[in-house]
């Protein structure tokens, strides 16, 4: 009885630990890295980045394909995403850490259209009012 209660004892201890081998998870979204900031953004999630060296190699392969200095290029990648435990990052609840680059794409969307005001258009509403009533 001694026996199969260690037994029952030992068994339930081995299985009950949680696995800490994660796999990698595959990730499409767009990123980009500002100075200390990288973001992985897609269909209904967004992610802080750990900065690692493979984080500075993707934006390396992702510097050539940005129109613009703050334009998010298509990547897909393998990461652990895992809750944010004051990594630095606190406006995620999730961050990945990049384990292995898997693809690099050139952006397909148009750019937003900027518009720029001249100083012509600008006339005081006081201005215009008067303008109406003469």
């Amino acid at each position: 009885m001694k026996k199969l209660f260690i037994l029952f004892t030992l068994s339930l201890v081995l299985f009950s630990c949680k696995s800490k081998n994660e796999e990698p998870t595959l990730i499409r979204g767009e990123f980009i890295l500002i100075d200390d900031a990288a973001v992985i953004m897609g269909n209904g999630f967004i992610y802080g980045v750990i900065i690692n060296d493979i984080t500075h190699e993707l934006a390396k392969k992702v510097a050539p394909l940005q129109r613009e200095e703050y334009d998010m290029v298509p990547v897909v990648i393998k990461g652990l995403i895992k809750p944010n435990e004051g990594n630095g990052l606190e406006e995620w609840k999730e961050i990945v850490e990049i384990t292995e680059i898997i693809g690099v794409s050139a952006p397909t969307s148009e750019l937003p259209t900027k518009i720029k005001s001249s100083p012509q258009d600008h006339t005081s509403s006081s201005e215009a009012d008067q303008e109406k009533e003469n």
